[in-house]
């Protein structure tokens, strides 16, 4: 009887485990980044994602998963592990995807501030703004 009560409680708990929300799927993306864990973080990407990275020495537009597996392992081999910090992260979701922005601080090498813009549908993340701004302000 006792095993028959348990097993609801169990699948809702599995249940809310098993879907990450994308606010939740940002905040492992920026953990993944500090990491350094290039292999991990990206397993996120769409095939034919974007990534705009505005400011600093990696400026520019990246197309796709090859392009943006260049960019992050050269960032993450000048920066090394790194710790994050990450403030003001607001979900905007629809059916159709979800829009994730956050102020985010990597501490490594050099200390970057970043306004952080993601995109995702189906679970991937289809555009990415990685804006530096040094003025931006954590609590």
């Amino acid at each position: 009887m006792l095993k028959r009560a348990l097993l609801p409680a169990a699948l809702i708990l599995l249940s809310s485990h098993a879907f990450a929300t994308p606010a939740d799927d940002s905040r492992a993306h920026f953990q993944s980044i500090a990491s350094g864990n290039v292999t991990q973080l990206m397993q996120n990407y769409a095939e034919q994602a974007q990534f705009n990275w505005v400011g600093g020495p990696i400026d520019g537009l990246y197309a796709g998963k090859t392009a943006i597996n260049t960019v992050w392992s050269k960032f993450t081999q000048a920066q090394g592990t790194q710790k994050v910090s990450i403030d003001k992260l607001e979900e905007s979701l629809n059916p159709k995807g979800a829009t994730v922005t956050a102020n985010v601080f990597f501490e490594g090498k050099i200390k970057i501030k970043v306004r952080y813009v993601l995109t995702w549908r189906e679970g991937k993340i289809i555009n990415e703004t990685w804006q530096i701004d040094p003025q931006l302000n954590f609590n």
